[in-house]
């Protein structure tokens, strides 16, 4: 589907994340790296993203399909690397009732591309075109330190987490392991790290995130919003501390 929707554009497609890394669970999306040599136009952004949601499915809603995370950089705008870097397309659940609605996000720039190619340079399969560590060129550790802190600068207050807790809890728990290792973890070993150094005040947050994440419990749970607050307090605190160390 990718292939045919980006034709000669299309240079790579790399699959990532918890799908390699030993990491997938029920509710695990899988995650594609895609890059192109030309910049998308609107019609086909949105041909692809409309096409994708016929072969991905919110996380837990079916039992043949998974959640897709699908990005795609433009070679260009990341060979070489800068920060932050603009990537060209992102697909999501996330992103399914505005693309249903017919709203679909632009290329933007993200701090988030340097987690993620990161991730794909520490361990991908490679689906079409060159290795990933060929193509890529590695993120310097201030730039990622930088996208660490860039993404929990955006958790303030509440409206900012609500209705994506889970997301918000175990994305924390995974850049805290990360600022202590300098290593990037699946979200359920990241979530037994942190809950190993959690004072006990907020064990019960990421412990309900983790359970969700593992089947373990209802998948979208609910989180009591002062200790959510709480949670995300002390974590930003912690990371921010060992971000500056």
């Amino acid at each position: 589907m990718i292939e045919r929707h980006l034709g000669s554009a299309l240079r790579s497609i790399h699959v990532f994340g918890s799908a390699v890394a030993g990491g997938l669970k029920r509710h695990s999306d899988i995650d594609l790296m895609v890059s192109v040599t030309a910049p998308l136009d609107d019609s086909r952004r949105r041909a692809l993203m409309t096409n994708l949601l016929t072969v991905s499915a919110p996380p837990g809603f079916s039992a043949s399909q998974r959640a897709l995370e699908v990005t795609i950089v433009l070679l260009d705008e990341v060979v070489p690397w800068r920060y932050p870097a603009r990537r060209e397309m992102q697909f999501g659940e996330w992103l399914r009732e505005d693309i249903l609605a017919g709203i679909f996000e632009p290329a933007l720039v993200d701090h988030d591309l340097a987690i993620l190619i990161t991730n794909a340079l520490q361990v991908s399969v490679t689906l079409f075109g060159p290795d990933a560590m060929q193509l890529f060129d590695s993120v310097p550790a201030a730039d990622l330190t930088a996208s660490f802190l860039d993404t929990i600068a955006q958790w303030e207050d509440t409206p900012d987490w609500e209705g994506e807790e889970q997301t918000v809890v175990l994305a924390l728990a995974r850049i805290w392991y990360s600022a202590a290792t300098g290593e990037i973890a699946a979200k359920d070993i990241a979530a037994t790290w942190a809950l190993e150094r959690l004072p006990v005040e907020h064990r019960q947050v990421l412990e309900i995130a983790r359970a969700a994440y593992l089947g373990e419990a209802e998948y979208g749970p609910t989180f009591h919003p002062a200790q959510m607050a709480a949670f995300v307090r002390f974590t930003k605190q912690a990371i921010g501390v060992m971000l500056s160390a």
